[in-house]
């Protein structure tokens, strides 16, 4: 009993800087909470099937890229990626998640898949420390 009050007692200062969290009052805090549902919901919805699809191809990209940039390819290693993303952000799946996402728009920083329609087309793929 002593020990779970004790851990009720270290707890306070936790919820209090949750409730002001970023000068977010309860009803904020409230709306954030049903947002974050909504968004759970329709990651449901997500083809997980589809996503480890991407992720195989990725990673076959990811060592082909290399392979290219390794050998002087620079060009058609910066055109396979190019072609991969426009691919990436067309899936279905990619797309549901996009527009999970923006639910939480305003909400919370940057979240992933909100900008796959981003030009990345001056950044050059061996030049990229990821690969």
């Amino acid at each position: 009993m002593k020990i779970a009050a004790a851990f009720l007692f270290l707890l306070i200062p936790c919820a209090a800087f949750a409730q002001n969290y970023q000068g977010m009052n309860e009803q904020d805090m409230q709306k954030m909470m049903e947002q974050m549902q909504k968004m759970q919901v329709c990651m449901q919805d997500v083809d997980q099937a589809e996503l480890k699809t991407l992720e195989h191809r990725s990673k076959q990209l990811e060592s082909d890229i290399k392979s290219l940039c390794a050998a002087g390819k620079r060009d058609e290693a910066q055109e396979r990626a190019l072609s991969f993303g426009r691919d990436v952000a067309k899936a279905p799946a990619m797309q549901k998640m996009k527009e999970c996402g923006e639910m939480m728009k305003g909400m919370m920083p940057e979240m992933p898949f909100t900008d796959l329609d981003k030009d990345y087309s001056s950044h050059h793929v061996c030049d990229n420390d990821r690969f």
